[in-house]
């Protein structure tokens, strides 16, 4: 039967001698040799190669696998063979995933050691301007208003109303008419004051942030633009209105009947009085056009005092008083002036509008348009510290913050260039600003130094 044959004794590694006693038996009396283990000498041991064992050790042949197995259990069960795999049962249960040990993408920060080429950057300190500030609505503005900022409310909208009231009865003049414009202008400059008061009463207004580096300040500047637009566009329209009264006059038809009737002679015009009166409460109490004066600087009218320094007020009570004057005259002289007076208001409209856009125009730039940066220069490079100026910008962010940066060559001892930093500081304060106490803009300047050696 092929089940009793003799198992084959795979060959032997060069191992040490085994201890069971089958393998002693077949290595008795043999010489141990280098060449003994080779199939290629005569001395290979004969029984190991033999045919049927071949045959047996061989997938290929009929009689594979049919050996019994070395160790078989007490039962007598089946022999194993040589691919004898237990069965295994897969678990039915769901497999749980475990992110445990396993690395998602390319960490480069926690890579090797010696692969760390992307070095994380030093630590910053945290910005001390917040990253913007909440404007506040109108309904926080109203809430916030004190009682006297209520009384400057209500004041400039009957100021408002005044200014209505003086158009409506200014058809008997060409002049009131004119005056009526110069005052609706000074009422909306003093609901601006107003409205500037409420708004820094909340920290958006001077404190600076990222999104807006100087406040809200500067919103100001922008709506006194507007106005200026407007003056300009109102005198512009009394100019017209002048020519076309004077082409009726010359012969040509109105394109609509003109009625003007005068205040009659010897009375006082009630309408001059409270033009005079709501200027000076608007000058006086809400400092209206306070900042805009400062910025215009206006040389000829500087020593006036503080109410007609400024030309908006300078022009509104000067018109004012004229109309006051004008019913004691004779009828015959009375529109010869009335004409003369409307077309002088109406150019000085024009020309104050154009310098205000001109001065808040450039504010707007980031520029400084003011007198006096020339002489500075000039002291400053008549220092014997300085050697050269290679860079001076001077501008103005809003109408209380101005901004000097020069850039300088300098020599001399650690000592000199502190007082030449003093000076320059001193001297643009004191030239450009007004110096200490005296109402100016604020100057912020910086300075920097190329020092030189000899």
């Amino acid at each position: 039967m092929a089940s009793n044959l003799p198992l084959p004794i795979p060959p032997r590694t060069p191992t040490p001698p085994p201890d069971d006693q089958h393998a002693s038996t077949i290595t008795s009396g043999m010489p141990i040799s280098r060449d003994s283990l080779s199939p290629l000498k005569a001395s290979f041991p004969k029984g190991i190669m033999e045919s049927e064992s071949r045959d047996m050790l061989s997938p290929t042949k009929a009689s594979f696998g049919l050996g019994t197995s070395p160790t078989q259990n007490g039962s007598g069960d089946s022999p194993a063979g040589p691919f004898n795999f237990d069965t295994a049962v897969m678990a039915k249960s769901p497999v749980v995933k475990s992110n445990i040990g396993q690395r998602r993408g390319h960490k480069y920060k926690h890579s090797s050691i010696s692969h760390q080429i992307f070095l994380e950057p030093p630590p910053r300190a945290p910005l001390a301007l917040p990253n913007s500030l909440p404007i506040p609505t109108l309904k926080e503005c109203r809430s916030s208003m004190s009682k006297d900022q209520k009384t400057r409310f209500w004041w400039s909208l009957c100021h408002m109303s005044i200014a209505a009231y003086t158009l409506w009865t200014a058809h008997g003049s060409l002049a009131m008419t004119s005056l009526s414009h110069l005052i609706l202008f000074d009422s909306l400059g003093a609901l601006l004051c107003v409205a500037v008061d409420v708004l820094s009463n909340f920290e958006v207004w001077k404190r600076s942030s990222i999104r807006h580096p100087f406040g809200l300040e500067r919103a100001e500047v922008l709506a006194g633009f507007a106005m200026a637009v407007l003056l300009l566009f109102m005198g512009l329209d009394l100019i017209s209105h002048n020519l076309q009264h004077f082409l009726e006059k010359s012969g040509h038809e109105p394109h609509r009947p003109h009625e003007h009737d005068r205040v009659s002679l010897g009375s006082v015009d009630i309408t001059a009085v409270l033009a005079i009166s709501s200027t000076l409460v608007s000058a006086i109490g809400l400092k209206n056009h306070a900042r805009i004066g400062k910025a215009m600087r206006f040389g000829y009218i500087q020593s006036l005092p503080s109410v007609l320094s400024n030309p908006s007020h300078f022009l509104t009570l000067s018109c004012s008083a004229l109309l006051l004057l004008l019913p004691l005259v004779s009828i015959r002289i009375y529109d010869w002036l009335d004409k003369l007076l409307s077309g002088t208001i109406a150019f000085s409209m024009c020309f104050l509008g154009m310098r205000l856009v001109e001065t808040l125009g450039s504010m707007l730039l980031m520029s400084y348009s003011g007198p006096g940066v020339s002489d500075v220069i000039k002291d400053i490079e008549a220092d014997p510290a300085v050697i050269g100026i290679d860079d001076a910008r001077f501008w103005q962010v809003h109408y209380g913050l101005c901004m000097a940066n020069l850039k300088l060559r300098v020599g001399g001892t650690e000592e000199n260039l502190l007082r030449l930093r003093e000076k320059i500081t001193s001297l643009v304060r004191n030239r450009l600003g007004g110096g200490y106490g005296g109402g100016g803009q604020k100057w912020e300047v910086s300075l920097q130094f190329t020092i030189e050696r000899a």
